[in-house]
């Protein structure tokens, strides 16, 4: 049995976007502190064949959150190999999601300073922190690494907060739920990566000379519904698709630098006009009448929607001692750029930052600048991007 635990800590600047409130007061900018991610997985191999993996912890923890609530269980595994190395399957409440590989992330070894959100598409609104109670097949056929699942998703109407109600823009059901299936597989050119839980590597900081093409789905049949001109309800599946590359390996074994490659494309379709803003940890909890974007109060912007999108991100890790002692340094940057059905412009979001590895992941700091657009509700009906607004974060992680 193996224990391992993880704190992401957070210092935040964040510039509001327009309107913003805090507790019914203007605030232009927020300053906080908050605890982004702490987890606690207990897991091992009981026999030959029986994996368990659990995993208990809490997101998003900040000044605005219910006090002495929020940990909850992640995952609740056990799975049998049927065929060792080829076929396992399990059950339970599980991440073994597609439709691309950061669809769940392994916490620990995220390359930038957050995952890229937008491929936990639905997140905390039919699942919980993309887990669902169900079962799951995984396993590796020579090259191929391959996952499939399929669950039960939770009603929609335990989601805090709820999905918009329904309009002529499409949101989620809140009729009995059909079951989701989820799907990924890659294909590994270079160094195998570990299927032993469902979460997938930021980086591996040198390690592993791992290069994998990979290819994705999630589909939910009337999951989402909208209303006609002429009142009718409209109920349509969920269909998510990606195909994506993974590109990491060392330079210099010498002197361990190593690089980091990661780029994707991604179809999503909720539906016509389906849209999600969303802030991570937002500083804020409201908006003036008729003086908010559309992005709503604090750090929100279009996280998904139906569209398409495009994701890059790259790092470079500095030779072992750069810093002597005190580690080594991997700048990274990323970019999310998405034509989304509802938006008359594209969304575009950058990050840039750098991760000071004191020791590893294991003790590391990140200074980290998002960039993100405002959009405004035209009288025309058009939501248009208008200005662009930043948030600063440092950020200490522990683990071990």
């Amino acid at each position: 049995m193996k224990l391992n635990f993880v704190a992401q800590l957070w210092g935040r600047y964040n510039v509001s976007n327009p309107g913003t409130t805090v507790s019914g007061e203007s605030a232009p900018e927020t300053l906080d502190v908050g605890i982004r991610r702490l987890r606690l997985v207990l897991s091992g191999q009981l026999t030959p064949r029986v994996f368990v993996f659990v995993q208990f912890g809490q997101n998003s923890f900040s000044y605005l959150s219910p006090r002495k609530t929020g940990a909850f269980f992640h995952d609740a595994t056990a799975d049998f190999a049927v065929v060792p190395k080829a076929l396992s399957l399990g059950l339970g409440l599980n991440g073994w999601d597609g439709p691309s590989r950061y669809a769940n992330s392994s916490v620990a070894s995220i390359l930038a300073l957050d995952t890229p959100l937008f491929q936990e598409a639905t997140n905390d609104v039919n699942d919980q922190q993309v887990r669902r109670l169900g079962v799951y097949a995984k396993g590796k056929l020579g090259k191929v690494d391959y996952r499939v699942s399929l669950g039960k998703p939770f009603v929609t109407q335990t989601a805090a907060p709820p999905p918009d109600p329904i309009s002529p823009h499409s949101t989620y059901s809140t009729l009995n739920p059909k079951a989701i299936i989820h799907g990924y597989l890659m294909y590994q050119f270079l160094d195998p990566e570990s299927n032993t839980s469902a979460s997938t590597a930021g980086s591996y900081l040198g390690k592993k000379r791992v290069f994998n093409i990979g290819a994705g789905l999630v589909y939910q049949a009337k999951g989402v519904w909208h209303t006609t001109l002429a009142g009718d309800t409209v109920s349509q599946a969920i269909r998510l698709f990606a195909v994506d590359v993974f590109y990491d390996a060392p330079l210099n074994a010498a002197t361990g630098t190593a690089i980091t490659i990661y780029g994707g494309y991604y179809r999503y379709d909720f539906g016509p006009g389906y849209l999600k803003n969303e802030g991570v940890m937002n500083p804020a909890d409201g908006t003036r009448t008729g003086a908010a974007s559309f992005n709503g109060p604090g750090n929100s912007y279009p996280l998904v929607g139906t569209g398409n999108i495009l994701y890059a991100q790259a790092a470079y890790l500095g030779k072992q001692g750069l810093l002597g002692e005190y580690g080594t340094l991997q700048p990274y940057a990323s970019v999310q750029w998405a034509r989304y059905d509802r938006l008359a412009d594209p969304m575009c979001l950058a990050n840039i930052g750098v991760n000071w590895l004191i020791y590893g992941n294991h003790s590391k700091f990140t200074v980290n600048y998002e960039n993100r657009p405002i959009f405004m509700a035209q009288p025309t009906g058009a939501i248009e991007a208008a200005s662009r607004r930043g948030e600063y974060v440092l950020q200490y992680q522990v683990a071990f």
